[in-house]
């Protein structure tokens, strides 16, 4: 399908592409929709193999913040911007970040940009010298790292999950499998811990699996393993894609819930799956909300106690579209069909309170 037949198949308003003649920067922005207000979204830094597979990303990243934002009660519209590396690894330079700064700024707060793969709160401070539409920096611009909030919300979403299939929504005596151990997924475990789960862990990076075997007692498992882990919960919280027909079919988990973006290789088709082996699939999109609310949130102007609430409502969200779901094909069809009712709805004070509650 060409470039036109996504942008129209997903629904999207724009989708931008940027060429830096000084700083060799190659970026794209895609805006998939300003219903609902100013769409927020990460820049993710990358090296892709093909320039149709940073497109195809940047689109279904940007689709993901739509339903992200419509699920969490947000004002605000869905968006995300990638930046093309010639190879993996290449440094950050302030020059790249002022020119993506440059990029982001011509879309006159219509997109503001955030914290993503590949970049850290220095660049987001680096690119707030050249625009004011930036979220997530220290100094420059304000919010920080919102990973531990993404965190929380994920632990929130596992709480509804629980709820759902008529436990508890405690953890002692649980085994979560945690697939990737960045920021969000060692916040993850992190509060997992705290709560009383065993954790199995597996990353790339062998420095953070012994970090969190030191910290948390998390027993190390290989990273082409954790997917079949036996366990209660598994989190993927590494990048997307990562459960398609073949993972579907070994899985030995009753629940699956983790805080990375786009879990499901094709969402429609991959929920169904779980949903016809007995697997409570807690779409991604809904539960990885707390960053989005963090960052949303603090540009709308709320303070800490409605920020905290909001969070919290994540398990209430869940709930409300995991109980939904027994009408539709799956969990993921359920939630897409909340996001699209808010889309025409938008955002209430009646329902902010109901879900606070």
């Amino acid at each position: 399908m060409n470039n036109f037949g996504q942008m129209i198949e997903r629904g999207h308003e724009r989708i931008c592409f940027h060429h830096d003649a000084d700083t060799g920067l190659r970026a794209i922005i895609a805006i998939h929709s300003t219903k609902l207000g100013s769409a927020l979204g990460g820049t993710r830094r990358w090296h892709y193999a093909t320039e149709e597979e940073a497109i195809f990303d940047v689109l279904r990243l940007s689709e993901g913040m739509s339903y992200k934002a419509a699920c969490a009660n947000l004002p605000m519209g869905g968006a995300k911007s990638v930046i093309l590396l010639p190879k993996s690894g290449v440094p950050t330079t302030e020059a790249e970040a002022r020119a993506m700064g440059r990029f982001i700024d011509t879309f006159s707060g219509e997109y503001i940009a955030a914290e993503d793969v590949g970049i850290d709160t220095q660049f987001v401070d680096w690119m707030a010298t050249e625009t004011n539409h930036v979220m997530g920096g220290e100094t420059i611009s304000s919010g920080g790292d919102p990973s531990p909030f993404t965190a929380r919300g994920t632990f929130n979403g596992m709480k509804a999950c629980l709820r759902h299939r008529g436990d508890e929504p405690t953890f002692e005596g649980l085994t979560v499998a945690v697939q990737g151990l960045g920021h969000v997924g060692m916040g993850l475990c992190r509060i997992l811990h705290a709560a009383g789960a065993k954790l199995v862990v597996a990353d790339i990076n062998d420095a953070c699996v012994c970090e969190a075997v030191e910290l948390f007692g998390a027993e190390r498992v290989p990273v082409n393993a954790i997917l079949q882990v036996p366990c209660d919960i598994l989190a993927p919280c590494a990048l997307g894609a990562m459960i398609g027909p073949e993972q579907v079919k070994r899985l030995q988990a009753p629940i699956v819930c983790g805080g990375a973006n786009n879990i499901l290789v094709d969402p429609e088709r991959d929920a169904a799956a779980l949903h016809a082996k007995g697997v409570l699939y807690a779409p991604d999109f809904v539960v990885n909300a707390g960053g989005l609310i963090w960052l949303a949130g603090l540009w709308l102007g709320m303070g800490r106690e409605e920020l905290d609430a909001r969070n919290d409502a994540i398990e209430h969200t869940t709930l409300e579209i995991l109980e939904e779901s027994r009408s539709f094909p799956s969990t993921h069809h359920a939630a897409i069909a909340v996001a699209q009712r808010r889309f025409v709805e938008g955002p209430t004070s009646e329902r902010e309170t109901a879900h606070a509650g």
